[in-house]
């Protein structure tokens, strides 16, 4: 069977990819057990809490093995006689998914990866719950499952994969954490997360991912096994092989679709987040760029207005221009190119109720329902807000259009398109789909009515969105990520810590554009931020491929880039130091999206010799010849980092650094720890951004 082959065991069977056992059956420790099982879902503000009563596992005992040609079946008996047949080949070419329904031709398909099919074609009606057993090896890492932001290597722990709010703190032994869940139940814990993926990656050079919607926990507990546990019968369980690692995450993107190139003006400086209306927006970019700042471009959230709760200052939810803030906001996006500043603004897939396009979309029936029939309304946090049907074509259609005429219409080229996680357990929707099904699949819904509104008004590559928000699929269609809404704090779980496992983890499953809000975002209770943090995320953010600051949600209390002159003059260094790498960074761009290999890397990309490697997510490669350490401690002037092998040189001082080594490099202000290969075709690159 060329590269696997499905072995009779004694009395069970092994299956093998490369020779790499990934599943290994027996009477006593089956592959597949099944259940019936009945779940209730309790959302607030898109915090979910769930319970799941289970009828017990059964396990499944082989019932016949055959093979006929590169293709194989395994039938497993299930009480009573029914079968669950499962059907395995190899397969060339990109996942479609239930998101690229009606779509003849997929975006970003590279067409070559190859992948292990395990395909579920029957299985007895009542069995609802099935929990999966595949092999592990002592000490094998495994990592994934979306986007992580406490921890990168997830073996030795459990985490269910549900996408939500990502909770304030993530840590339930902080303060943080206990004044939220205090206060309004929204204290995280560490495996929370806007984007979850049932898929992973190991040390084995093997990639996994469980095609399923629906609910499912993943336990790598074990030493031998991981168990998968999905709340419906899987659609497939697919396996991926490579020589290395960084061939395994190329190979994921092309699986799951690459992304485009961005726009210019990403690579050509700095992106403000600024709001208050054009008039402040344009005197705030102007003033920067005297101080010395790369603009490149203005991102305006409030452009369609705002309100205010007791969260701090948000939007009005009702996408359409406040021409009170922004008058003649067209004429002003015109200009600004002439400049070399694009205009960004805002957009989610909600709207508020008090507003004049629910009623709209509540006439037209293209809202998500309620049981009884009428537009769900949804707890937006003191105000409700309906959600667009998005299994509905025509309300994807509506949506296109709005994005189309009120944003790219005046002028925009880019957005934030914001949330995705909060689609109830308890409405009812255009196609029949059940809720609990669609939850985890309406972030890509969302990702592609952005895409195909960019696409159809014929400007890919010269317009962008970023999302917080993500399932499987996510990557064909969703531009760019950025890591949601960090604590303005030092916190490992939810602070400028988390920033790094997160970019790493959703690369190891094919996403390769990746930044973060410069400072953080979430700024409640004692939190706020300061001038320290928010230059040490600006020279992290210079290494990532967007560098994009944010006001916060409360932004008297937060410093901000021009809070004093000293704050723009370390922007400024900064911006200037992206600029100059932009070149390697295009280079960087146009191999994510041609090849799949991710920008921001874990260090064993280059190095899988090292057992040092292997464990450490606060430093990261940026492409194959920057090694970057950030400073991630309050106060520190200095930063140990991991050298892994080669020759590198201090980007600062110009010093050797040997490799396979620690060493104490000092980082003050202005100056974060970081490295470049020598002998780097880049090198030139590398020497002139140590000039700014």
């Amino acid at each position: 069977m060329g590269r696997w082959e499905l072995a009779a065991v004694g009395e069970g069977f092994e299956i093998r990819l490369d020779g790499k056992t990934v599943i290994a059956h027996t009477s006593s420790r089956p592959f597949l057990a099944l259940a019936q099982g009945e779940a209730s879902y309790r959302m607030y503000r898109g915090n979910f809490r769930t319970k799941d009563r289970l009828s017990g596992w059964t396990p499944l005992p082989l019932a016949e093995l055959s093979s006929r040609g590169e293709t194989a079946e395994v039938l497993l008996r299930s009480p009573g006689g029914a079968l669950v047949r499962i059907a395995i080949a190899m397969e060339k070419g990109p996942r479609r998914g239930p998101e690229d329904s009606g779509r003849a031709e997929l975006p970003g398909g590279a067409g070559e990866a190859e992948s292990l099919v395990l395909e579920f074609l029957e299985g007895p009606e009542w069995a609802n719950r099935y929990r999966l057993s595949l092999v592990t090896e002592p000490g094998e890492g495994i990592y994934g499952c979306g986007e992580q932001f406490s921890r990168f290597n997830l073996r030795g722990r459990k985490l269910p994969l549900w996408t939500s709010e990502q909770g304030v703190g993530r840590n339930k032994l902080t303060l943080t954490t206990w004044k939220a869940d205090l206060a309004d139940g929204a204290g995280g814990t560490w495996w929370w997360t806007f984007f979850p993926q049932p898929s992973y990656a190991t040390s084995r050079r093997l990639r996994v991912h469980l095609e399923t919607d629906a609910w499912s926990e993943f336990d790598f507990r074990g030493k031998d096994r991981a168990i998968l546990l999905s709340r419906q019968k899987p659609r497939r369980l697919v396996f991926g092989s490579a020589a290395g690692m960084q061939d395994l995450a190329s190979e994921t993107a092309r699986y799951f679709g690459l992304q485009p190139e961005p726009p210019d003006y990403v690579h050509e400086g700095v992106t403000l987040g600024i709001q208050g209306g054009l008039e402040t927006c344009t005197a705030k970019a102007q003033a920067a760029r005297a101080a010395g700042v790369p603009v490149s471009a203005i991102w305006a959230q409030d452009w369609a207005g705002v309100r205010y709760t007791g969260f701090g200052k948000r939007l009005s939810w009702n996408w359409e221009l406040d021409t009170s803030l922004y008058p003649d906001l067209k004429r002003e996006c015109a200009q600004l190119g002439e400049k070399g500043i694009a205009f960004l603004g805002y957009v989610n897939c909600y709207f508020a109720s008090d507003k004049p396009i629910f009623g709209e979309l509540d006439r037209l029936g293209l809202l998500v329902k309620s049981h009884a029939g009428t537009s769900y309304r949804m707890d937006a946090g003191e105000f409700e807000a309906g959600i667009p049907d998005l299994t509905n074509p025509a309300a994807r259609t509506w949506f296109k259009e709005l994005i189309k005429r009120n944003l790219l219409g005046q002028g925009m080229l880019g957005w934030m398109a914001d949330f995705g996680e909060y689609l109830p357990a308890d409405c009812t929707l255009f196609d029949g789909s059940p809720a609990e099904y669609a939850h985890n699949l309406w972030p890509s819904l969302w990702a592609r009515v952005n895409y195909e509104a960019i696409e159809e008004a014929g400007m890919l590559g010269k317009a962008t969105f970023f999302m917080r928000a993500g399932y499987s699929g996510s990557q064909r269609w969703c531009h760019h990520m950025w890591a949601g809404d960090q604590n303005v704090d030092w916190s490992k779980d939810d602070g400028i810590a988390s920033v790094i496992p997160a970019a790493l983890s959703l690369a190891m499953l094919g996403h390769g554009y990746h930044h973060s809000d410069i400072g953080g975002y979430t700024t409640l209770f004692h939190l706020k931020r300061t001038k320290e943090l928010f230059l040490r995320w600006a020279e992290m953010a210079a290494f990532t491929v967007w560098m994009r600051s944010h006001e916060g949600n409360r932004p008297q209390s937060n410093w901000q880039f021009d809070s004093d002159p000293g704050t723009l003059e370390g922007l400024a260094r900064m911006g200037r130091l992206r600029v100059a790498l932009s070149p390697y960074f295009r280079d960087l761009a146009h191999e994510c999206s041609t090849r799949g290999t991710p920008i921001l890397r874990p260090l064993f990309f280059a190095d899988e010799g090292d057992p040092h490697a292997w464990r450490i997510q606060d430093q990261f490669l940026c492409g194959p010849d920057l090694l970057v350490a950030p400073v991630l401690r309050k106060g520190a002037t200095s930063r140990r980092a991991r050298i892994i092998d080669g020759n590198w040189v201090h980007l600062w001082t110009g010093e050797a650094a040997p490799g396979r080594a620690w060493v104490e490099a000092a980082a003050p202000l202005g100056q974060p720890a970081a490295w470049y290969r020598r002998g780097s075709r880049w090198e030139g690159c590398f020497r002139a951004a140590s000039l700014v």
